[in-house]
């Protein structure tokens, strides 16, 4: 288990992700590459939130090792940005966070799951946060 320190989320990082804008989440491939992926996120107080498939490689990234980070900026202002690296956990989606993502980025339910597709909550707590 892998535990750290953990920090508050800055009112320009709480902006962007409190927003819809894209992130991109980077997780630890099994060789010590870098593997990332855009994602909707949300935040929980300082924890930022995400959702993801059981049986995508970040997921089994994620398992294997728990730190993260997650980039996003300002389109309006593109060197704008926030880079929260942190401690991710996994749950089962038992509250639909696909579907409240999915209702702030896009405005429509969520349907792209196939039936049986079974879904994880991801929830990063942060250890360090970079804004700019």
């Amino acid at each position: 288990m892998i535990t750290a320190m953990t920090v508050a989320l800055p009112g320009p990082a709480r902006t962007l992700i409190d927003n819809p804008t894209y992130a991109v989440l980077t997780t630890i491939n099994d060789d010590g590459s870098p593997q990332s992926t855009v994602i909707w996120v949300k935040r929980d107080g300082d924890d930022v939130l995400f959702s993801t498939t059981r049986d995508r490689i970040k997921t089994r990234n994620m398992e294997r090792d728990p730190r993260v980070s997650i980039c996003a900026f300002d389109p309006a202002q593109p060197y704008a940005y926030i880079t929260v690296e942190g401690i991710v956990g996994l749950t089962d989606d038992k509250d639909d966070l696909i579907g409240q993502l999915s209702y702030k980025y896009a405005n429509a339910p969520w349907t792209a799951d196939t039936p049986g597709t079974a879904r994880v909550v991801c929830r990063v707590t942060p250890t360090r946060v970079i804004s700019r």
